[in-house]
């Protein structure tokens, strides 16, 4: 076995707990500009690379935004971006404290036969973009697995779980090797009419795995990131969940797979609402804290989409805009911390069938 450098270990763990600093969490604005263009027909703006820059100027000029964000994803066309003032995107995030990351995958591919599920591609090149990536400011990356649930037909294959438990492996042990610290994301989609006890038990089955391939790759844990889903019941699902089931579930599944070295878990809100996201992040930390690891959030539609409605594209809105923001953060702070009382107002259901981005 060949160890990492290990200066190169320091400072990946020193980033890693970085992120995953108390009340602190992450904002996920690494839409792709096939996404964002969703995001902006729904508030009735045109997608040009003027107004994302102007958008995710909006974001990370948020005043006080680095009280409760830790870190920022980001999409590649945001990384070397500027202002319409020449300032780079990346100085905006430094200057609040945030650490800049980037989305590093190419998206997903069918996976050949099976079923209908899908690959995540990007491994090819992957080294040399992630010393682009860390020389443009980035510190930390992330990785999009997706895997669907479907107890009729067995879904996740295993030939699923292999797939994605080994293409996270290898794209964290790039990263590592080149300084960036990996958030390992395996999303289970929310699709579906399963409950919640099937989903507790695929997500087991899937962690189980993706450390495995981990360990059998040498990933510092100390200097890496789990994005997971919570464990919920499928969307079509007749029986909700209360916030206490999904926090329940969800602590005893990490807690029967997540080695304790790691230092943070950073959910994906999945669709949820921004309500129920920070609602169901609060329980677990409230109910179940302190865990081995931080359990904090990485948030795109979830601390967005109110944001969104407030600005419109009108640059008379950025100031209400920012205050949207910064409460949606606070209040996921709160979460972090076992403290959120509830009732910051939200947008509703932010659930896409089959979500790709």
């Amino acid at each position: 076995m060949v160890k990492i450098d290990q200066e190169i270990a320091k400072e990946l763990v020193a980033n890693a707990e970085a992120i995953a600093t108390p009340g602190k969490g992450i904002l996920a604005a690494d839409e792709s500009t096939g996404t964002i263009k969703k995001r902006f027909d729904g508030i009735n703006v045109e997608n040009t690379e003027q107004n994302r820059a102007a958008y995710r100027e909006l974001l990370f000029k948020a005043k006080g935004c680095g009280e409760y964000i830790s870190g920022a994803i980001l999409f590649e066309e945001t990384l070397f971006q500027k202002t319409s003032k020449g300032e780079m995107m990346v100085d905006l995030l430094k200057g609040q404290g945030i650490l800049p990351g980037i989305k590093v995958d190419k998206g997903l591919v069918p996976l050949p036969l099976s079923d209908g599920e899908t690959a995540t591609t990007g491994l090819d090149g992957l080294g040399q973009r992630c010393k682009e990536y860390y020389a443009a400011g980035a510190r930390f990356a992330k990785w999009r697995a997706v895997l669907q649930i479907d107890a009729k037909t067995h879904k996740p294959s295993n030939l699923s779980i292999m797939e994605t438990a080994h293409g996270l492996a290898r794209y964290a042990a790039i990263c590592q090797e080149n300084k960036l610290v990996p958030i390992i994301e395996p999303e289970i989609l929310t699709d579906g009419n399963h409950d919640i006890e099937y989903c507790a038990e695929v997500t087991e089955k899937v962690l189980a795995a993706v450390f495995k391939a981990c360990s059998d790759h040498h990933i510092l844990l100390e200097g890496a990131l789990l994005k997971p889903n919570m464990v919920t019941e499928g969307a079509e699902c007749k029986t909700k969940s209360s916030s206490e089931d999904i926090a329940y579930y969800t602590v005893r599944t990490l807690k029967r797979t997540v080695p304790p070295a790691l230092v943070g878990v950073t959910f994906l809100s999945g669709g949820q609402s921004e309500e129920e996201a920070s609602v169901n992040l609060n329980a677990m930390n409230k109910l179940f804290g302190p865990t081995p690891w931080k359990l904090t959030f990485s948030y795109g539609r979830a601390l967005q989409a109110s944001t969104q409605a407030a600005w419109g594209g009108k640059p008379e809105n950025v100031d209400k805009a920012k205050a949207v923001l910064l409460a949606r953060a606070k209040a996921n702070s709160e979460a972090q911390l076992g403290k959120y009382a509830g009732g910051v107002q939200s947008a509703g259901s932010l659930y896409e069938k089959k979500y790709v981005y």
